[in-house]
């Protein structure tokens, strides 16, 4: 089984810039109601327009209790494309002393909860 994670968002094509400039995704379908983002061609996130009939379930974007967790070998490298982008961070860069890795929180376009964290146990 893959998981296969799809949000409502207002503005696919805004959203997935974003998402290329934090995480170095690549776009995979391109559009203006849907995108497919991918990663060494494995689909990580499917964008699509919020006010989309086919999807009646989906809802509105942001704030629905979801945390997009996204875990990169290379930490120090997607922190530096963030500070480099002026995006906001929420907050961080911080260590998890429970999981004990690195971790940076931020609001995607739409204020869905995106953080990026080192692998698990990186700190030791």
């Amino acid at each position: 089984m893959q998981l296969q994670p799809m949000i409502a968002v207002r503005d696919v094509q805004a959203s997935s810039r974003w998402y290329q400039e934090v995480l170095a995704l690549d776009s995979a379908h391109g559009g203006d109601e849907y995108e497919m983002l991918t990663h060494a061609d494995v689909l990580v996130l499917q964008l699509h327009k919020a006010d989309r009939h086919e999807h009646p379930l989906m809802g509105e974007p942001g704030g629905s209790g979801v945390v997009l967790w996204f875990g990169e070998a290379d930490f120090d490298a997607v922190l530096e494309r963030i500070e480099s982008t002026g995006i906001p961070i929420a907050d961080g860069p911080l260590v998890n002393p429970l999981a004990h890795h690195r971790e940076v929180w931020l609001r995607d376009p739409d204020g869905h909860v995106v953080v990026v964290s080192s692998p698990l146990g990186d700190l030791g």
